[in-house]
């Protein structure tokens, strides 16, 4: 039991001796030395690494990171440079597809402006063409109401086309009485005419 206790008091007097005459003034001398050197405005960094250069095995690490830190800001640059060419690329493609959908942009507004246009003109035409029918409804209605002795020898002065166009329009009843007053010849000639404008229809 005794020597147990003596092992374990040998421990603690040597810890203890440790503590008082190595760790505790290590400690006060590092305190000291950096409220020395901060009072002093010296960087303890620079002061070890120009001392650190001075000592052969020391500098010739210091120098590798040198080599080292260039070599990547070497690569650094190029990495940029590399990117840079890529960026100015990718722009130059964007400006020229910016150029592309602007000319479709003015191709659409184009197209829209002449289907615009042509259905303007379309619609006047049909506006037009009613008229025409219109007018020529009328047309017909006069030839209609008059007698058939008096309208008969005007369509067969009209050209072909033009009275077969008029025959074509009038009822079965009227259209009788006007043929019956024509001459045969051109009652015979407008008939036939008649005929193959309906069967064609």
């Amino acid at each position: 039991m005794n020597n147990e206790a003596e092992k374990t008091d040998n421990k603690h007097s040597k810890f203890q001796w440790f503590l008082v005459t190595v760790f505790i003034p290590a400690i006060f001398t590092v305190v000291v030395a950096t409220i020395v050197l901060t009072i002093s405005d010296i960087n303890i960094f620079t002061k070890a690494k120009e001392v650190g250069e001075k000592i052969p095995y020391i500098s010739a690490l210091l120098e590798e990171p040198k080599s080292r830190q260039s070599e990547n800001v070497n690569q650094q640059k190029e990495k940029v440079a590399d990117l840079e060419v890529r960026i100015a690329d990718q722009q130059s493609e964007i400006d020229a597809m910016e150029g592309l959908l602007d000319e479709k942009d003015e191709t659409i507004q184009r197209n829209d402006l002449e289907k615009q246009q042509l259905e303007t003109e379309i619609n006047q035409l049909r506006q037009q063409q009613d008229v025409n029918k219109r007018e020529y409804k009328d047309i017909i209605k006069t030839y209609e109401t008059m007698s058939p002795k008096k309208s008969a020898p005007i369509i067969t002065a009209m050209n072909d086309e033009d009275a077969v166009g008029i025959l074509a329009n009038m009822n079965t009843d009227t259209l009788a009485s006007v043929m019956e007053q024509m001459p045969p010849s051109d009652a015979a000639r407008l008939m036939k005419q008649l005929t193959e404008k309906v069967e064609k229809q």
